[in-house]
């Protein structure tokens, strides 16, 4: 398993309730392009719609060596569908419909030949959460630095 993009402001931004995974359906020259990690979760969401998974505003920049014609039209942030069980979607579906939660693709990794996407079932944090956040990191940042210089 090698990982090929991570959205880093999921943890910061959010509390992650519960996390999954999913297929994700791209075209040739997509693949090619984020196998060579050519792609940016950065904004990106999931949504359902008609008993289907979409992920949204994922970038994938175009493949440097694909035709052309098969460039013409290519739209990096199309919506690209998610491979997941009809129990995993109305499970989710059920889910989001409480308030406050929401779905964030984590990261995107390869597992042999396939991309897999990690998204997780979050619900966002309030600016004291974030400030508790960011108090523990520097205190741990500073404990390790006095443990470096013994």
């Amino acid at each position: 398993m090698s990982i090929l993009a991570k959205n880093k402001q999921a943890g910061f931004s959010y509390k992650i309730v519960e996390e999954f995974v999913a297929g994700l359906v791209l075209l040739g020259h997509e693949v090619k392009a984020v196998k060579q990690s050519h792609l940016s979760l950065k904004g990106s969401f999931v949504s359902i719609k008609n008993d289907e998974a979409w992920i949204k505003k994922m970038h994938i920049s175009p493949y440097q060596k694909a035709s052309p014609a098969s460039l013409r039209d290519y739209n990096p942030e199309r919506d690209r569908k998610l491979l997941m069980t009809k129990k995993e979607i109305r499970y989710l579906q059920g889910k989001t419909n409480e308030k406050g939660l929401t779905m964030i693709p984590l990261s995107v990794y390869t597992t042999r030949r396939l991309i897999k996407v990690k998204i997780a079932l979050v619900k966002g944090k309030k600016k004291f959460d974030k400030r508790q956040d960011i108090k523990k990191r520097d205190i741990k940042q500073k404990i390790l630095r006095k443990l470096k210089s013994f």
